[in-house]
């Protein structure tokens, strides 16, 4: 199955724990699943499910065939519960409709299982609803709420739930992930080296600003690369209008660091070591540059300096 696959290979500690947890009748009565986007926890939640409802489990792992798996799958099955945010949040009737339906026992079983997807966007009712539903559980159910901003829920509600956290995928990972999704492998490499969130990654895809900065970044580092002072002129020229926001300059010099990373990445294939301390010495002077902005110093000016650096470090190799 898919969830088996994609669990195994990215998040293989949690999976192993709620494996464990499901063969020796351990399962908690709620679990919270927090991490970034695109990490697998709908893909775990869907999996328990199955798991607890499958009629042919064969070595602790559903069949993803059987009727009651199928049904899952289609969002059918009368004892496998979803709430997700109408509009902007979840509102206190969704909670009290589900508090309504658990009064009584599972339609085809004793248990009963929901899933609460984008729990931070439960409004104060509803957090409030659940919350005491929590405390004073009816029936035999297995709840998960999902976030990726577990510090906007209750503390009180996370209490009564065993949290789970789902690790962020890894550069290769995440590029694989959005490769994916649609995106050109180039674009998804660059976004799995600006950020480890699958989320943020999408997010910064999305923006029309990103495919701007990214060919206005690959046209600054090849006059860099030539040492020519042109990429002194291009900063006012072109970069100081794309990098209005704080957000917007921290991104442009990650994808500057991205692209001497890329170069080192081809130096070390060519074997090309004598090239490898000029690419180390300019990847640091970006670093540098970035603590400067970080320091409230200005775009232009750290831009302008790490330019002036790296033009001398270039002419003082050659």
């Amino acid at each position: 199955m898919e969830e088996t696959v994609f669990l195994t290979q990215h998040q293989p500690f949690v999976f192993s724990q709620i494996k464990k947890s499901v063969k020796h009748g351990r399962l908690a009565h709620a679990y919270l699943f927090e991490g970034d986007m695109g990490t697998g926890k709908h893909l775990l939640t869907s999996w328990l499910a199955k798991r607890l409802f499958c009629t042919e489990v064969v070595d602790n792992e559903p069949c993803g065939r059987c009727n009651n798996c199928l049904r899952i799958d289609a969002g059918e099955h009368p004892d496998v519960r979803l709430i997700e945010p109408e509009g902007q949040s979840i509102k206190v009737d969704q909670i009290r409709q589900l508090q309504q339906e658990f009064v009584r026992s599972g339609f085809e079983s004793r248990l009963q299982f929901f899933t609460i997807r984008q729990a931070d966007k439960m409004n104060a009712s509803a957090a409030n609803s659940l919350l005491k539903f929590l405390e004073e559980p009816q029936g035999d159910f297995v709840a998960v709420l999902e976030t990726d901003a577990p510090g906007k829920i209750l503390p009180t509600i996370q209490s009564r739930c065993q949290v789970l956290h789902f690790a962020p995928l890894n550069p290769a990972e995440l590029a694989q992930r959005l490769t994916a999704d649609g995106l050109t492998g180039e674009s998804a490499k660059l976004l799995a080296g600006l950020t480890n969130s699958y989320q943020k990654a999408v997010e910064i895809s999305q923006d029309e600003w990103f495919n701007d900065a990214k060919d206005a970044v690959a046209q600054w580092y090849l006059y860099l690369r030539k040492g020519d002072l042109a990429a002194f002129v291009y900063i006012q020229k072109k970069l100081t209008a794309l990098a209005k926001e704080k957000e917007q300059q921290r991104l442009l010099l990650q994808m500057l660091m991205q692209a001497y990373r890329k170069e080192r990445d081809e130096l070390l294939v060519q074997q090309q070591n004598p090239l490898l301390f000029d690419n180390t010495r300019k990847s640091q002077l970006i670093l540098e540059a970035e603590q400067k902005l970080a320091a409230n110093v200005s775009f232009q000016n750290v831009s302008e300096q790490l330019v002036l650096r790296i033009l001398q470090q270039t002419v003082g190799d050659d």
